[in-house]
Parts: C-alpha cells; structure tokens; sequence
C-alpha cells in the first residue's frame, strides 16, 4: 500500500456496518490503517461483524444506535469524538432503508420513515461530523447513495426521492465545507451480491436478467464497493468533491437491451 492510499492512525465512522456493503466498507477502511468504528442498529450482529475483523487483527470499535433516533445520532458522533480526543477523519453515511409501495397505496408514514432514515439521519451525522473535523481541517465525508440517486424506477418513489436529496445534500455541504478542508463526496451503488438482496434473487432469473442489463454481465462484488469507498477515504481522493460517484457495472450509463430485443 503507498502512502496515498494510507488511512494509519485516521478515526473512521461507517454506518450500516454490520452486514453487507457496510462491512466491506468498514473492513476496506481497517485495512488501509485507520480505527474504525462500526455502527448499526442490532448491537448483538454488530459485536459479531466486529470480532470477525478483529480476528483479522483491524483495529474496529462499535456503537449501537438506531437512525430513526435523532438524538441518538448526535449523541453517537459526540461521544465517539470524546473518546478519540476531538478526532474524527472519516465518515461513512451507509445505512438506509427502502420500502416498495406503488404510489396509489403509499402512505405519509412510509414517507416520514423513509425520509427519516435516509436524509435527516446522514444530515445529522453530517453535521456533528464536520463540527469535529472543520476546527482540525481536515475530514472526509463519504455518502453511500444508489443508482437511483441518479435515474427513477417504479413503487419506490421515497426511496428514489431519498437517494436524489441525498446526492443534493452532498454538493450542497462540499460547497460549503471543501474551503474548510473537508471534502464530501457519494459513492452510488448498483447491484450487488449482498444479504439484503437475498429475497429478490431468489425470484427465478432474476440475478440473470439483472446481469443481462449490465456491461459488465455480473453484479458487483461487496469488496469491489469497500476499495473504492477507501479511496474515497484517501488523500489519494483530495480533488474529488461534490461528485457522485456511481458503481454499478455501466448500467446507468449505457442501453444494454435483451437479445430477444436487439
């Protein structure tokens, strides 16, 4: 590992830690250097995650609080803060939730939960973060969108709406904070092989007809999602601000049609 890409002795918060991209994210990070400090809703699978990289030999911590909490959220970066000195580098806005309604039965408290979770949560994660960071001058903050925060798709206007706000809210901050040292960027995911997409791909040809739509013919490997949220993390990553960084294998970018269609 060069030194451009070294995290040694950085603070880092990753939400969302204990399972999925999260942990990838979380792992990728440890592993460049830093002290992470994985967060999560369920304490018990978040203290197991944890134990799986610490017998790696990562140097991981965690705290358990619930996005829907705001008070919790604001407490959590304080504390955390506390106990690292002031310190606190890197900030990772993983966590997020989804609910599939079509537009006709949807209902404001899915809306409200949504909304919650996905936009106000990383505001305030946002907040408390740079509040630690600006008198340092120095801090990364990386928001973890979607390939919806980029294009739309059916039944899941809150989501979409979520994603799109918080790729706004991420331009919107890195004006304001990349004068003060701390650059903000979203890393947007496509599709890839994680335990929360176990329902969907287990519907008969549905990873395939996935696969069909993207460039690359596969989904993304959650490894692939932990290296570049690294990178971002890096002072390798020092001119990037402001930017969606979307992963998803092409599929966004291009009009890749099934053969029966061609």
């Amino acid at each position: 590992m060069t030194k451009r890409f070294s995290l040694d002795g950085q603070v880092a918060i990753v939400t969302g830690a204990s399972r999925g991209l999260g942990f990838e994210m979380a792992r990728a990070i440890a592993e460049s250097g830093a002290r992470v400090w994985m967060t999560a809703r369920g304490k018990e699978q978040l203290e197991d995650s944890a134990a799986r990289l610490r017998a790696d030999g990562l140097d991981v911590a965690v705290r358990a609080f619930d996005l829907a909490d705001g008070e919790a959220c604001v407490k959590s970066i304080r504390e955390i803060g506390d106990a690292e000195g002031g310190r606190l580098d890197i900030l990772v806005n993983n966590a997020g939730i989804n609910a599939w309604e079509p537009l006709a039965e949807a209902t404001t408290s899915t809306w409200d939960r949504v909304m919650g979770t996905n936009m106000r949560a990383p505001y305030l994660l946002c907040r408390e973060a740079a509040r630690l960071m600006v008198p340092r001058g120095y801090g990364r903050i990386i928001n973890i969108g979607s390939a919806l925060s980029v294009v739309g798709r059916e039944n899941i206007a809150a989501y979409v709406a979520s994603k799109h706000g918080l790729a706004g809210m991420t331009r919107a901050m890195a004006a304001e904070l990349g004068s003060k040292g701390v650059t903000v960027n979203m890393m947007a995911p496509g599709y890839f092989l994680t335990e929360i997409n176990t329902t969907i791909l287990a519907r008969p040809g549905y990873e395939k007809g996935v696969s069909n739509r993207i460039p690359l013919g596969r989904w993304g490997d959650p490894e692939e999602a932990g290296g570049v949220v690294a990178f971002m993390a890096s002072k390798a990553s020092g001119y990037m601000n402001g930017h969606v960084l979307v992963v998803d294998g092409g599929l966004t970018e291009t009009l890749v049609l099934p053969v029966d269609a061609e």
